[in-house]
């Protein structure tokens, strides 16, 4: 599916272009921001790499990544980054990435994220399940996945090799019957 467009009262999830190398860069390139994900803050020339590898993915065949603007509809900045990879081990299953930038967390807007995601995956993409991982550590992604209607799994040992130590992941699922049920 190509271009994906989806609106929420406060925000627009889109296709990344090259204009949103500086967005994403806020983003990644930030320790915060980046603290508790799988990787140490990216340069500005990792980003711009993966911007290209997302517009790349985009126009794949079939698609099998959606690397998506989270922006603001107020303002049209880039506020957040979203990923939905298809698991190539499961049928109609993916799993859900994201991260805002610090200035506006605390506002919802990560729930709101996740729920739209979400609606891509069940809704326009027909999906059955979506799942997610945290670090242990990040305890306001663990509200934020069970506000939007996770359902915690477990946890993976040992998962994640970032800051120079190992780390675990706490894991996380939703199938489409239980998205259905909570709208």
């Amino acid at each position: 599916m190509y271009p994906v467009q989806h609106s929420t009262p406060r925000l627009s999830l889109r296709e990344l272009t090259a204009e949103d190398v500086d967005g994403v860069l806020a983003i990644y390139g930030d320790p915060e921001a980046t603290r508790h994900l799988s990787f140490e803050p990216r340069t500005r020339e990792q980003v711009a790499a993966l911007v290209r590898g997302a517009m790349v993915a985009a126009s794949a065949e079939p698609r099998t990544e959606y690397s998506l603007a989270v922006a603001s509809r107020e303002t049209g900045d880039l506020i957040g980054f979203a990923r939905l990879a298809m698991d190539p081990h499961q049928q109609r299953a993916a799993t859900l990435g994201f991260a805002l930038r610090p200035d506006v967390w605390g506002q919802g807007g990560g729930v709101e994220t996740v729920r739209a995601v979400l609606a891509i995956a069940f809704s326009q993409l027909d999906l059955h399940r979506v799942w997610a991982a945290r670090s242990p550590a990040n305890t306001v992604s663990e509200k934020t996945l069970l506000r939007a209607g996770f359902v915690e799994e477990g946890r993976i040992r040992q998962h994640v090799f970032v800051h120079g130590a190992w780390r675990d992941s706490v894991t996380y699922g939703i199938v489409e019957e239980e998205w259905r049920a909570a709208l």
